[in-house]
């Protein structure tokens, strides 16, 4: 009698909570928009990197393309940086090590994100990139000091915690690489 009692209370449903299926289709939705957002951030990143190097016409003038020898970095730091650090940025706005360092910063961040590799490591470089930009232009404009790029920070933390990278991503196949097995970090 027991045994039976003990059955039917850990099968019995407790009002209000999700059913077995409900649960399931929950995490499913999330591992869904968890790889969304991971696309939308590589793509964010990814077309930076393009705009600032062929002049495309939206952020970066053909002109001001870095294969016509304009600077990815020049532009923002002389004249978009303000707060206690502009000083700091305007030091660095143009330098060649500057600009190497944030165009491969941006391509590799985004192709990582697009393909669903090394999140973990894409999602601490782009949130310090994201947090070095946030700093160059203290304070928002239109917030006290919360912007843009503090909630992308967020969401590629959020990313790097749940292998958003195994939906829509080769972050399965990335993980069973010897090398990311030994170095979980990698993942």
């Amino acid at each position: 009698m027991t045994a039976m009692m003990e059955r039917n209370t850990a099968t019995a449903k407790t009002p209000g909570a999700p059913t077995v299926q409900e649960r399931t289709t929950r995490k499913r939705a999330t591992r869904y928009l968890l790889g969304g957002l991971r696309l939308a951030l590589g793509w964010i990143f990814l077309w930076a990197f393009l705009d600032k190097l062929f002049g495309l016409g939206f952020a970066t003038e053909a002109k001001g393309a870095w294969i016509n020898g304009g600077s990815p970095t020049k532009g923002f730091l002389t004249f978009g940086a303000t707060g206690p650090f502009q000083g700091f940025y305007n030091s660095i706005a143009g330098a060649a090590w500057a600009d190497w360092l944030f165009m491969i910063g941006l391509a590799a961040i985004g192709t990582a994100l697009m393909l669903g590799i090394g999140v973990r490591v894409a999602a601490a470089a782009g949130g310090l990139l994201l947090v070095l930009m946030w700093t160059a232009a203290l304070l928002p404009a239109n917030n006290p000091f919360m912007d843009d790029h503090l909630i992308y920070a967020g969401v590629l933390a959020l990313l790097a915690v749940t292998n958003a990278g195994d939906t829509w991503g080769l972050g399965r196949n990335w993980a069973r690489l010897p090398i990311v097995q030994r170095f979980g970090w990698l993942r």
